[in-house]
């Protein structure tokens, strides 16, 4: 199994609750995350590494001047991977699954849509199951996407990918299943999308570490046969699985 460990992943903490402060200087986290991103391109990934760090911070800005965010998981480390990992992918069409208030989808898509933009894409969908909160990210999105290149679906992700009839460059994963499923429906989820999903495309699933055992069937799955390669991302205490197709 490939992975990636930051020296302090352990003890590299943020408020949930407060999303935009600091935890570390800023030269550390862009070099942990210059680190995180070499990794993934020696196991074979991705293409590159260079991503725009001026425009990852204008992006940065955008969300903390704009975004409702009640609380999240998504560390300053993993916002910057996240956008940098699409920053180097340019996936054409993105798909995220259980962005609650947009902050997960909009760390993905902030690479192709608002101040952070670097590539055009096609097709930019974040999909959320409680309307209320689909309704939350869509105005948290549409504050830095003037342009309105991202779209915020309320559905079921389930029924949304088994009817998609396009094609999946990168996939986000990050819902809860109803009924202490929790994170293990993330291997419905990637069954639902398989057969959208192109090649060298790439699936994103977070909680890799601090769900891993919800996650068992899932992490087999990715880290077998079925993929090119995976990686799990240990940057902070939720960490990342990162899979290429084949």
């Amino acid at each position: 199994m490939a992975e990636f460990r930051a020296a302090d992943w352990q003890t590299y903490r943020m408020e949930w609750k407060k999303p935009h402060d600091a935890v570390e200087p800023l030269e550390n986290e862009i070099r942990v995350v210059d680190a995180a991103l070499a990794g993934m391109l020696n196991a074979g990934l991705i293409t590159g590494v260079d991503y725009d760090g001026e425009k990852f911070l204008a992006h940065r800005r955008a969300v903390r001047e704009n975004f409702d965010i009640p609380w999240t998981a998504i560390t300053p480390r993993m916002q910057r991977l996240l956008y940098a990992i699409n920053a180097v992918h340019r996936p054409p069409v993105l798909v995220a699954v259980g962005i609650f208030c947009g902050n997960t989808f909009i760390s993905n898509a902030g690479a192709a849509a608002g101040p952070g933009k670097c590539y055009d894409a096609e097709r930019l969908v974040g999909i959320e199951i409680k309307p209320e909160e689909a309704d939350r990210a869509r105005r948290n999105v549409q504050s830095i996407d003037t342009e309105g290149r991202a779209e915020i679906v309320a559905a079921d992700g389930m029924q949304w990918l088994k009817d998609f009839d396009g094609g999946i460059d990168l996939l986000y994963l990050d819902a809860d299943g109803p009924k202490g499923k929790g994170k293990s429906i993330y291997m419905d989820l990637l069954e639902a999308a398989l057969h959208a999903l192109k090649p060298a495309s790439l699936v994103i699933a977070h909680n890799s570490i601090n769900s891993a055992s919800d996650l068992a069937d899932y992490l087999a799955f990715v880290r077998g046969e079925n993929f090119a390669s995976s990686i799990n991302m240990f940057l902070d205490d939720q960490g990342i699985e990162v899979s290429r197709m084949p």
